[in-house]
Parts: structure tokens; C-alpha cells; sequence
């Protein structure tokens, strides 16, 4: 589904994406009528603007999340105003673009949220993410990660692969598997990258 105020927007969109085999469902010129047609429609994913009149685009989907968890929403925005991709993060967005972004990277990113994982614009990267989950999450993250997973986690955040941890902790491969089972288990996290991601999110490691 598509929501954006702007009609040549959504045409351009609905026609790239369908070209890529996409099946658009509906179309929303604000963020109140997204809600509804979110409820009438209950897509699959949505292509969410930030600013739009009645209800912008970070409450709309805060408004969808909060009650159809399975609806993914993508943000497209102008420009990478950390303050508003905050909120968009609290809100439970599940992907972050900026709209010069090209076609191929949109439909990549509806590809990925689809499929349970986080999209973001190489622009906003996970810095800003780090930054939004840090504050409200460390002390968290300290109860539920201890600081040898984070080391592990942050060496595989930096792309080191299981031997490479090893070396680099001086534990043996199977100590490092044994800390990223455990790991996925509090993250709730199916692999490597669902923890790194999960991470970033709560402020334990970050991206370089």
C-alpha cells in the first residue's frame, strides 16, 4: 500500500513497483485515510511518506502498529532528519528511506521487511539507530547481554567470522558459538544478522 500526499509520487511509485511485481492495494493521500485503508486493506507492507496533512506519517504508523503488528511500514522521507526518523524508529517502523533513494533499493527494502528483517537507507545508517535506541534501552541491554557477548557481538557487528572472534578473543570457535547461541536466545534473533541488528537497536554495538 502506498501513503504519500503527493499524487505524482504515488503514480511513479505504483508504477515501478508494480513493474517489479509488486501488488498495489491501495493508495492513502494523508495519514488518517492510511490508517482506515490499513484496517480495510490489511497489506502486506506500506510505503509510508513522513509528512502528510490530517495525521503525518510517524503517527500513522505508530496508529497502525499498535494495532496490526503484522502490517509492515517502510518510511520515506526527504530528508535524514534524525529528530523525525527517531520518532519513526518509536513507532515501530520497520524500514527507513530517503526518497532519492533508487527504485531497486525501494523494492529491495520491501523485499527485506517482508521478510521479518530491518531495511534502512545507506544514508541514515546505523548510527542514527544506535543513537535513538541508546538512551532508552542501555540499561537494559546490561541486564539481558554481558560484556563478553558484547564483545562478540561487536566484532561480529565489525564482520569478523567465528574463527576470526576466536583469535581475536583468545577463546576457542566453539566458546564463540556457545555466546552466540545465547545471544539469540535473549535477542529473540534467528541469526547473525537479526542479532547485530537487534543490537544496534538497543545501543549495545554499532556500525562502523
Amino acid at each position: 500500500m502506498l501513503a504519500d500526499d503527493h499524487r505524482m509520487l504515488r503514480e511513479g511509485l505504483r508504477r515501478s513497483m508494480s513493474e517489479r511485481g509488486f501488488d498495489i492495494v491501495g493508495e492513502a493521500r494523508d495519514g488518517a485515510e492510511a490508517v482506515d485503508l490499513a484496517a480495510a486493506l490489511q497489506p502486506d507492507v506500506i510505503l509510508m511518506d513522513v509528512t502528510m496533512p490530517e495525521l503525518d506519517g510517524v503517527e500513522a504508523a505508530r496508529a497502525i502498529r499498535e494495532r496490526y503488528s503484522n502490517i509492515k511500514v517502510i518510511m520515506l522521507t526527504m530528508h535524514a532528519d534524525q529528530d523525525v526518523l527517531a520518532e519513526a524508529i518509536r513507532a515501530g517502523a520497520n524500514g527507513y528511506l530517503v526518497k532519492d533513494c533508487s527504485t531497486d533499493e525501494i523494492a529491495s527494502a520491501i523485499e527485506s521487511v517482508a521478510l521479518g528483517e530491518t531495511a534502512l537507507s545507506p544514508r541514515l545508517a546505523a548510527s542514527m539507530l544506535a543513537e535513538v535506541r541508546r538512551g532508552d534501552s542501555q540499561a537494559e541491554a546490561e541486564k539481558v547481554i554481558t560484556k563478553r557477548e558484547e564483545e562478540v557481538l561487536q566484532l561480529i557487528a565489525d564482520g569478523c567470522s567465528t574463527p576470526e572472534v576466536a583469535e581475536q578473543l583468545f577463546i576457542s570457535q566453539k566458546t564463540v558459538k556457545n555466546h552466540l547461541a545465547s545471544i539469540y536466545q535473549k535477542l529473540d534473533a534467528r541469526d547473525r544478522t537479526q542479532a547485530v541488528l537487534q543490537a544496534v537497536r538497543m545501543g549495545i554495538v554499532t556500525l562502523k
